[in-house]
């Protein structure tokens, strides 16, 4: 399977790529439920709620943040925050992330 087919069956499933598909893929990829996942990352229950419902866009230094907490990719939190941000500006263009040299 490619990336893109994989891309492809994960936005049929979860919708398009976002901040919020990822924190909630990150969750479950834990097992955690809410209460335990807000917990690791040090905000409340009805705010991780309002992120993965996709109603609260996140600050890249927060994306970083919780990524970090959780131990996933610094790199896909900014990219889905990023991406977030242009969505909501309705600017379809895609956002990819390198790492600085």
């Amino acid at each position: 399977m490619t990336i893109k087919e994989a891309n492809q069956i994960f936005e049929k499933a979860h919708g398009p790529f976002s901040f919020a598909t990822f924190m909630l893929g990150i969750r479950t990829t834990l097992e955690l439920s809410q209460v335990e996942m807000a917990k690791k990352l040090g905000i409340s229950k009805a705010a991780l709620c309002e992120i993965e419902k996709g109603r609260t866009l996140v600050s890249p230094q927060a994306a970083t943040r919780y990524a970090k907490k959780a131990g996933f990719s610094q790199t896909v939190a900014l990219e889905a925050c990023f991406q977030d941000q242009l969505r909501k500006a309705n600017i379809k263009k895609r956002v990819r992330i390198e790492d600085a040299a």
